[in-house]
């Protein structure tokens, strides 16, 4: 079998699937800083250690976008084709990332982070359509916007 170079993975790709590994394997970092002297008062979880905020605000409005984000990742049927399953992935997790930098740019004051939601919209948004193009060539058309922006 002749070895074939290896094609580059795009930057946009491999933060991508950092950030998605980071959201998978989170949980067992949080229950692991739980063992080092935490006590049954003391918060245990960057939820928990968060300062309150009014409902549907700040740091719960993440939790609740990251678990249905995970949720819907979770319980997407598989077609049995690696582009078609990555791409379907991919999506619903491009989604999650401007459902979340929507939130930021409502809530947040800091303005770099604010430029860096712009931007993280901007370009999933891109990134959202090519996957679309690449599932209807496929024949799995997406019937949902990508994203509820205007």
């Amino acid at each position: 079998m002749k070895n074939q170079p290896t094609p580059s993975v795009p930057k946009a790709v491999r933060t991508a699937a950092w950030l998605l590994s980071a959201t998978l394997f989170a949980p067992a970092a949080w229950a692991q800083h739980a063992s080092h002297g935490a006590t049954a008062t003391k918060a245990t979880t960057p939820a928990a250690a968060a300062p309150s905020s009014p409902a549907g605000h700040g740091s719960m409005d993440m939790k609740a976008m990251m678990k249905d984000m995970n949720d819907k990742m979770a319980n997407m049927p598989m077609s049995g084709d690696p582009d078609v399953d990555f791409a379907m992935m991919m999506r619903v997790h491009h989604i999650g990332a401007i459902d979340m930098a929507e939130a930021q740019l409502r809530d947040g004051k800091n303005p770099q982070m604010r430029r860096m939601a712009q931007e993280i919209i901007a370009a999933q948004n891109k990134e959202i359509a090519t996957f679309d193009k690449f599932l209807a060539s496929r024949g799995h058309p997406q019937q949902k916007p990508a994203t509820q922006k205007k």
